[in-house]
């Protein structure tokens, strides 16, 4: 596909998403979410032609050599189909968040101003591996009234298309409200990222390559989201049996998560930490970590300066020994990606320093990393993770998803 070709086939898909969404603007949220539900009960009934799509690019993404972290991402069972389903009804019975009342203020000479919830308009999506963005992210763009183009990955687009259709389906004569790009080349991205005026916003979901060239070559506004290089910090006064569930929960319940834990920071004043490397290492992960770590788990492989600075999404697990609270925070300032970090202890003003000083979209206390998803924050789904300052930070569900505008209502007043 050429350029030119792609700006078009970009461009057409935009001008009908610009009239769903004005559409939508104007719908009260009982009549989206009815549509939503229409698009689930679909899927629900289309999940033996999805399971059979998905079958086929599992069976080319194995051909092809993909990882078993990604594979694990495309993989759809029929409990996954019917997760997904469920969470575009999880999304359906959500508040509507469109002309909601941010702030009302009461001006002396009688004005009333209010700040009001509006949707962004056309919001793209750029994304790989996972089918279910197809229906989550299409099912937040819709109930909070945005329209969605989407783009999922190649290895993905049988399943992608299988989902697609059935939402349209279901969603019947608001069908354009989510379309996606049906064409797997790469100048379909490029053509997104330079729609300008067509399209509002693009939110990235991927690994490090896409996000990075999503960024660079944007000219549309972009919902920052980087790599999960997400720590566990076992302090000293963290209860053994605690940190031994939670280090092992964050890291190996799935892998291939953005919310998985990639770095164990252990307090060098923790007691013993040979239990958690040995049930770390008896779960099939593989330890990587210094000459102290490789001393008290002897299966433990040698770290290299990289493996500080890596997001694996495969059962490898990077282990360092620190001193203390502090140097564990300047670790994770050094290392992390500003995403999801956890505290283990019982030291509950260790953990407050913690939470308040560790500048990432999410921060946890005695509780596993894995929990960094939209639907565990009870938002029914998520369009991704926000890793950024402006905008939205953290899992980005409805609210992220719009902006506002001041309404000014008077009475005849004109300024002096």
């Amino acid at each position: 596909m050429s350029g030119i070709e792609a700006q078009s086939l970009i461009a057409e898909l935009a001008v009908r998403a610009r009239a769903a969404s004005a559409r939508l603007a104007g719908m009260t949220g009982a009549a989206k979410s009815q549509a939503l539900i229409a698009g689930a009960q679909a899927i629900r009934a289309d999940s033996d032609s999805i399971a059979a799509a998905n079958a086929e690019d599992m069976a080319a993404g194995e051909a092809n050599g993909l990882s078993a972290a990604l594979l694990d991402r495309l993989r759809l069972d029929a409990g996954r189909i019917e997760a997904m389903a469920a969470g575009v009804v999880a999304v359906a019975r959500l508040a509507d968040p469109v002309g909601t009342v941010i702030e009302r203020v009461d001006r002396p000479n009688g004005l009333i101003l209010t700040r009001v919830r509006i949707p962004i308009g056309v919001i793209g999506i750029v994304y790989e591996s996972r089918p279910n963005v197809t229906a989550d992210a299409g099912a937040l763009c819709f109930m909070s009234g945005n329209a969605a183009i989407l783009r999922g990955g190649s290895e993905a687009i049988r399943s992608n298309r299988a989902i697609h259709a059935a939402l349209a389906r279901g969603l019947g004569d608001l069908a354009d409200a989510i379309q996606l790009v049906q064409v797997t080349d790469r100048a379909a991205v490029g053509a997104m990222l330079r729609a300008e005026g067509a399209i509002d916003m693009i939110v990235p979901r991927g690994g490090k390559s896409l996000v990075a060239r999503v960024q660079a070559e944007a000219r549309v506004p972009v919902l920052a989201h980087l790599d999960g290089i997400n720590h566990v910090f076992i302090h000293a006064a963290a209860d053994p049996d605690m940190a031994r569930s939670i280090a092992l929960n964050a890291k190996m319940r799935r892998t291939g998560i953005c919310g998985a834990a990639e770095t164990l920071l252990i307090d060098s004043a923790f007691a013993d930490p040979a239990p958690i490397l040995k049930a770390l290492a008896d779960s099939g992960c593989e330890l990587r970590g210094g000459e102290d770590i490789r001393g008290i788990e002897p299966r433990t492989l040698p770290a290299t300066c990289e493996d500080w600075d890596t997001e694996y999404l495969d059962a490898i697990l990077a282990v360092k020994r620190v001193d203390g609270l502090e140097a564990a925070m300047a670790h994770i300032a050094a290392h992390g990606s500003h995403h999801t970090d956890a505290i283990v202890t019982e030291d509950a003003a260790a953990a407050e320093r913690f939470l308040a000083e560790v500048d990432s979209a999410i921060v946890l206390w005695n509780a596993s990393t894995q929990f960094a998803d939209g639907g565990e924050f009870g938002l029914g789904a998520e369009i991704g993770i926000s890793t950024g300052r402006l905008h939205a930070r953290g899992p980005v569900a409805l609210e992220g998803l719009t902006t506002y505008k001041w309404v000014v209502r008077g009475t005849g007043q004109v300024r002096p």
